[in-house]
């Protein structure tokens, strides 16, 4: 995890308000929020929901195709999402859901499991850096949408995956980082004020795959941590040159995106791939902690909440992993596939076929359900090999969910 100082020092660069966001504690500046671990710091929040689930605040209806999380930053909720033979930016009014704007990225990724985007856009002060899945990069102002400046992964050197770019770009110092992949180098960094390359991976030249990149101090040391099909290594943010690498079985599509605690890291992956946890030495010497099949998580992620990892193992049900030994500590059927957020002691598991949204205790004593609903309406315009995808995301009190072009809007702050 990153140190206190580098925390509080990204939530300020986040954030446009400084430090009444800061007091809030509660904005979701990117992919899976602040430190990028799906762990909210939102307390105070319903521990139990009434039959049919929270209060709905608002639906809105014209998101369009994709699987696009959101970025919640000064009342303003920012989403990717199609209209019109483009890949948008789609801002609203996180209070009302009512539109604000949006911006043109780029043509529409087409593709088998749904069409349209994959990650979630970063907010970075007054800066939004967004990622189409076909690769388009831009750089568009916060509060009125005009594009600042572009750039493409095939210019970079690289190819649309099988599936499209998926990953969620990293604002963090002077750079915008992304994985265009391929020879010129697996990961770059672009000057987030001119677009300018930086530098690119030269020691990693792998294909992208579709995990996002998690900066972390390790040892004290600032790093860039990121995967492909078969590694997961660590950069230098200054220049790109890689500190340590470590194989990994991947398989097919590696997905989630990497946690990491200290000086350790934890990956997981589907198609049979397992789990894995290295320790980092001072040095940049790998360790392997253990490396098993106790979950093996397709593309939901796992979260890390004390000293345990919560997520599902496909195909086995949901499981409690103990983070530092890597044993099961329970697995449960009850509920079907999906991803998982927490917040304030709970786990928030999205079944991605049904819509059904469980609340459970984040405990290692035992799966503890105490809340479900099912979303209702659900999108018309879903491909058949689609699901529901887009992970729960709780900021101000408000969860936020997605089912293609219908976002969904619920209070759960405790009365």
């Amino acid at each position: 995890m990153p140190s206190p100082l580098r925390l509080l020092t990204a939530l300020l660069a986040f954030s446009p308000f400084s430090v009444s966001a800061l007091a809030a504690g509660s904005d979701w500046p990117q992919w899976r929020g602040p430190d990028r671990s799906d762990v909210s710091t939102e307390t105070g929040l319903l521990k139990s929901w009434p039959t049919g689930g929270p209060k709905r605040v608002w639906l809105f209806e014209n998101a369009g195709h994709g699987y696009s999380a959101p970025a919640i930053v000064g009342g303003k909720y920012f989403t990717l999402g199609t209209r019109s033979g483009s890949e948008i930016l789609l801002v609203l009014d996180a209070t009302t859901g009512q539109e604000l704007w949006t911006a043109k990225l780029g043509g529409i990724l087409d593709n088998d499991w749904g069409e349209g985007p994959r990650g979630t856009p970063a907010v970075d002060g007054d800066r939004v850096y967004a990622l189409s899945g076909r690769g388009d990069l831009a750089c568009i102002s916060a509060s009125n949408g005009k594009i600042l400046w572009q750039a493409t992964m095939k210019s970079l050197g690289g190819h649309i995956p099988k599936w499209g770019y998926s990953e969620s770009v990293l604002a963090d110092g002077a750079h915008v980082l992304c994985t265009p992949g391929g020879a010129q180098g697996t990961v770059a960094a672009l000057d987030k004020l001119t677009g300018k390359v930086v530098w690119q991976s030269k020691d990693i030249t792998e294909p992208a795959h579709y995990s996002s990149i998690v900066p972390a101090q390790i040892n004290g040391q600032p790093q860039l941590v990121q995967r492909n099909e078969k590694s997961i290594f660590g950069l230098s943010p200054k220049d790109g040159n890689l500190l340590w690498q470590t194989s990994f079985p991947g398989s097919t599509a590696v997905i989630p995106t990497p946690i990491v605690r200290g000086n350790e890291v934890y990956v997981t992956a589907g198609y049979g791939s397992g789990s894995k946890l290295v320790r980092i030495g001072a040095a940049n010497q790998v360790t392997v902690v253990y490396e098993n099949k106790v979950i093996k998580n397709h593309h939901g992620g796992v979260v890390l909440v004390g000293d345990h990892v919560y997520g599902h193992c496909d195909p086995a049900g949901w499981v409690c992993q103990d983070f530092a030994t890597g044993r099961e500590v329970w697995m449960n059927k009850s509920l079907g596939k999906g991803a998982v957020s927490s917040a304030d002691g709970m786990l928030y598991c999205l079944d991605e076929r049904s819509g059904t949204l469980v609340l459970a205790e984040a405990s290692p004593a035992a799966w503890k359900e105490i809340s479900r609903f099912t979303l209702s309406p659900q999108t018309k315009i879903r491909s058949d090999r689609g699901r529901i995808w887009t992970h729960p995301v709780i900021s101000h009190g408000r969860l936020y969910l997605r089912d293609q072009d219908l976002i969904y809007c619920f209070d759960v702050k405790a009365p």
